[in-house]
């Protein structure tokens, strides 16, 4: 009888915990707004790759040399974000965003170096002979860009020292600068640079 009885209690408990096991891996999705900060980690995120750009784009658009150009809008040509990083992080996305923001804030114009090459295919085929003349493009009135925007992700991550206790805590830096290049002279014409810092504190036992 008390056998049965432990039987019973034990498939019990075990159903009990299959079924507990079952809702807690169930998926779950919901929407997130792009303007909400949301950090699983203290890595380097979308959220990071939002604020960053905000704050330098403000710097550039307010300060010389495209404050002072009201008359007109400078021809800017971006060659990428270097990643010094330790991390795998696509700078192409820093890069997408800072022209976007910039080119609507209606004070700048930048050369498309990325479809140069389809640029320049599309220019071979309308005088391949295909093309009537009076619609084709004409050669050698591209603009050329004045100044040229680069810039550098850098980071540092501090662990504390080993030493008693329940929970570890992570320091993780990153910095953005962006240098603003004058093409025609070689001069730095505007710089900047952002921080972000971030603790992280983990329990040494959990999920």
């Amino acid at each position: 009888m008390f056998r049965n009885f432990f039987k019973k209690s034990a498939f019990l408990v075990f159903s009990a915990m299959i079924l507990f096991m079952m809702t807690g891996c169930s998926a779950t999705t919901r929407d997130i707004s792009p303007d909400e900060a949301i950090h699983y980690d203290e890595g380097y995120d979308f959220t990071d790759k939002k604020a960053i750009v905000s704050d330098l784009v403000e710097s550039l658009l307010n300060k010389p040399p495209l404050v002072s150009r009201l008359d007109d809008r400078p021809v800017l040509i971006i060659y990428g974000v270097a990643n010094r990083t330790s991390e795998h992080i696509e700078t192409d996305g820093i890069t997408d965003d800072l022209r976007q923001e910039i080119l609507q804030s209606g004070k700048a114009r930048f050369v498309n170096k990325v479809q140069r090459g389809n640029i320049q295919s599309e220019s071979d085929y309308q005088y391949g002979g295909n093309v009537s003349a009076e619609t084709r493009l004409q050669r050698a009135r591209q603009v050329g860009a004045e100044y040229m925007l680069t810039g550098t992700l850098r980071s540092i991550k501090k662990k504390q020292p080993k030493q008693f206790r329940l929970t570890k805590k992570t320091l993780q830096y990153y910095s953005l600068t962006l240098e603003l290049t004058d093409l025609q002279t070689g001069l730095i014409e505007w710089t900047d640079s952002t921080e972000i810092i971030r603790e992280s504190s983990k329990p040494f036992i959990g999920w």
